[in-house]
């Protein structure tokens, strides 16, 4: 019969379940690794380090070719670096679905400029994102359902029911504001630039708050997973076996 200290019993207005965690003093190595594959799960989703740091790439060469050559030349300029990328991923066998998210992005952010007819009109999608991410994510955190513990829950296979633990669901109200802030920044600072003509700014704020911000608001994010350390389902509902719910 395992000891009442592997589990937290905490109650909530809708349910109460036994919740199993894992304490600071007794960290699971399975758990640690499965929370390990869960990471490397997220991270894939993203395109891996590389894919961030080829997500820069179109914007790099658009600047300077827009400011040489012109518009047209640098939106075709754009699509064909995030072709290229695309094909690189194709050889290489990597996951291709970032590439191609990527790929429909510039051409989104192309299409847009050449309506807007100004090369500032190619940062526009990217601004009006973030504030719909920033919007998205604070919302998330009003309703009590802060959306690093959705997402979490959903990748490990354990529901809401973390939700029912104060102590998990502050760890991910915390790393929740840290995405708001890095959303809410990146819109603050690049509606301003775009506002102001600042095009070349642009590129450099969009550079400099994208992966590099990603990354830390990630860090965070690992960080209050294995703070909160709820188990894998699985393998908490094998841990969780003739633990009877404690009523409210």
């Amino acid at each position: 019969m395992p000891s009442s200290d592997e589990y937290r019993t905490a109650a909530d207005p809708e349910a109460t379940v036994a919740l199993p965690v894992v304490t600071d003093e007794t960290v699971d190595p399975e758990v640690d690794a499965e929370v390990g594959k869960a990471e490397q799960t997220l991270l894939e989703q993203l395109g891996g380090l590389s894919g961030l740091i080829y997500s820069t790439l179109p914007v790099l060469v658009f600047v300077p070719v827009n400011t040489f050559a012109g518009l047209t030349v640098a939106i075709w300029a754009a699509l064909g670096v995030a072709a290229a990328i695309l094909v690189w991923r194709l050889v290489q066998r990597s996951p291709i679905q970032p590439a191609i998210s990527g790929f429909l992005g510039v051409g989104l952010c192309a299409f847009i400029a050449q309506r807007v007819g100004e090369a500032k009109g190619f940062f526009l999608f990217g601004i009006y994102t973030s504030l719909v991410y920033a919007g998205v994510f604070a919302l998330s955190i009003l309703l009590r359902r802060p959306l690093v513990g959705v997402i979490w829950g959903a990748l490990n296979g354990h529901g809401h029911r973390w939700r029912t633990d104060k102590r998990i669901r502050k760890l991910y109200d915390l790393a929740t504001v840290v995405w708001v802030v890095v959303f809410g920044a990146r819109y603050l600072v690049q509606s301003q630039l775009y506002d102001t003509d600042h095009t070349t700014w642009l590129a450099v704020a969009r550079i400099g708050m994208g992966w590099p911000l990603t990354a830390i608001a990630l860090v965070v994010t690992v960080w209050a997973v294995r703070k909160a350390g709820h188990m894998p389902a699985e393998k908490g509902e094998k841990a969780g076996a003739g633990t009877e719910s404690v009523p409210a």
